[in-house]
């Protein structure tokens, strides 16, 4: 998968992109960043990339010459790639966004700053704008980040085991279960029996019940659109009567 990402710091992604399951995937060739210096393409001597927005007000603007000018020769000859701009006012990024965006071939990301973006950026390209959670930052460039690790992670060959995307938080629309690893009692804290039974069928029992009390404490909002059966809604009875053990 193809990632051109927008940005008025292409410095910032060097070390996150250099590092672990990232750097990996992309000598690998599994994908493809690329890092677009939106002032490379401003069109004066001084190379500038915002100014006062009309009409008064706090801040600057990013304007839309070097903004058009980059996205032009990203597009040209790939004309169908999607488009998306962080932005605090955007469409919440989740899992499922990230699921959704894994599925394109190529994915542009332009960093938003300051006050946003000229307007017409957005009637002249089918931006979309996407937001990592209800909090302001000082630029677009660490929520880029975010989203190529969270899409780069679903695609095939990424983690090495396909199993850790699909049984993980949020992947089932809950937030996962517990986990434990060796040693087996550490300063009197034991592993739960049941992971040591070799029981497969009491230990997915187990997982699924934990899953589902940890999102009732702590996300009890996902259980809203999480896929619940008889089972686990008599569960989450018991829990939030005090009765599950």
């Amino acid at each position: 998968m193809k990632f051109d990402i927008l940005t008025l710091f292409p410095a910032m992604f060097d070390g996150p992109l250099g590092q672990s399951i990232l750097k990996r995937a992309i000598e690998r060739e599994l994908i493809d960043v690329r890092c677009h210096a939106i002032r490379d393409y401003a069109c004066d001597k001084h190379r500038t990339t915002d100014d006062y927005p009309y009409g008064g007000g706090a801040g600057m603007v990013m304007k839309v010459e070097p903004l058009t000018a980059c996205l032009e020769q990203i597009l040209s000859g790939r004309p169908r790639a999607r488009i998306i701009l962080t932005s605090p006012r955007g469409r919440r990024f989740d899992q499922a966004f990230a699921s959704e965006l894994a599925a394109e071939k190529e994915l542009v990301i332009v960093c938003g700053r300051y006050e946003g973006v000229d307007e017409r950026l957005k009637e002249l390209f089918a931006l979309e704008e996407v937001s990592i959670g209800d909090f302001v930052m000082t630029g677009g460039e660490p929520a880029a980040l975010v989203i190529v690790d969270a899409v780069a992670r679903l695609l095939p060959g990424v983690l090495g085991c396909e199993e850790s995307a699909e049984d993980e938080s949020f992947a089932a629309g809950l937030l996962e279960y517990p986990q434990y690893t060796r040693p087996e009692t550490f300063r009197g804290h034991a592993v739960p029996d049941v992971l040591l039974s070799g029981n497969h069928g009491e230990v997915r029992k187990w997982r699924r019940r934990e899953a589902l009390r940890r999102t009732l404490m702590m996300r009890p909002d996902l259980l809203e659109t999480a896929p619940l059966d008889d089972r686990d809604r008599e569960w989450l009875r018991l829990l939030s009567g005090g009765q599950g053990d």
